[in-house]
């Protein structure tokens, strides 16, 4: 995945989707107007930052692709997994910011759907067949509940896609390596989508690395995604402060990247 330069911002873009005539991908931290510890594009109403900064952080991103910022749209995530879906034209978005989500699913164009980190995963779907999209925010209760799964069983049961069509990215958030969880966080796990022993290993007593990107990808392959229909951006929020926000690195006081896509 290619970092690029678009207007203020720079983002990390899949390959997929300039040759779809999408514009897709995960910002970084850098070409905004906040000030440490948010510095600098900081796109997250829920920190301490000043709330003109973060508006005009999301105004600097909607312009970088000749959008107005009401044409941006993110909601109330809470880590359920509760999935937005919007299939007809909404000419005020303002509504939605509110709602409780973690995914948002559409068919619109001409909409900005956003998921907003700082270490969980961001992850956007696209299907070219049916021209619809998914953005897809994976904390560990995420992970644990399937949300990645139910993402895509939205986008076949209300826009027909298929999973062989589909193209996926799975954007930057924590490694294993800077990941350490607790008993909750695998009773969820067991509880919940499997795969525990795949992506923890446990390094002290009751304590495991949890493989969050691991996670992602083995829910998009039970999902019906072969591995060739996903991108991966490699670098850990946590190890690279010059790109990304990091909620564990930083313990809290930190901005939030996003993982967008317009159709």
């Amino acid at each position: 995945m290619k970092q690029v330069r678009q207007g203020k911002i720079s983002y990390l873009q899949p390959a997929w989707a300039p040759q779809h005539n999408l514009q897709a991908g995960f910002s970084t931290r850098n070409g905004g107007v906040s000030r440490p510890p948010f510095n600098s594009l900081n796109l997250g109403y829920n920190t301490e930052d000043a709330r003109h900064n973060v508006e005009g952080n999301r105004s600097t991103l909607a312009r970088s692709f000749n959008l107005q910022t009401h044409q941006l749209l993110t909601v109330n995530q809470v880590h359920g997994n509760d999935i937005l879906v919007i299939d007809q034209a909404n000419y005020d978005l303002s509504h939605f910011l509110s709602i409780e989500s973690d995914a948002i699913v559409t068919n619109q164009p001409g909409i900005m759907i956003g998921v907003l980190v700082a270490d969980c995963y961001p992850v956007l779907l696209f299907d070219p067949q049916q021209r619809a999209a998914a953005v897809v925010h994976v904390g560990w209760r995420g992970a644990a509940n399937g949300l990645l799964g139910k993402a895509v069983a939205s986008l076949q049961s209300v826009f027909g896609s298929r999973p062989e069509n589909l193209l996926a990215a799975v954007g930057p958030g924590i490694a294993a390596h800077s990941y350490t969880v607790d008993r909750p966080v695998r009773d969820a796990f067991q509880a919940g989508s499997g795969h525990w022993s795949r992506i923890a290993e446990e390094t002290d007593l009751h304590q495991w690395q949890l493989d969050l990107q691991k996670s992602c990808l083995l829910q998009l392959e039970d999902a019906g995604l072969a591995a060739n229909q996903v991108s991966v951006v490699a670098e850990c929020t946590c190890c690279h402060r010059e790109l990304f926000f990091s909620y564990r690195r930083d313990q809290g006081q930190t901005g939030r990247q996003m993982g967008f896509l317009l159709l």
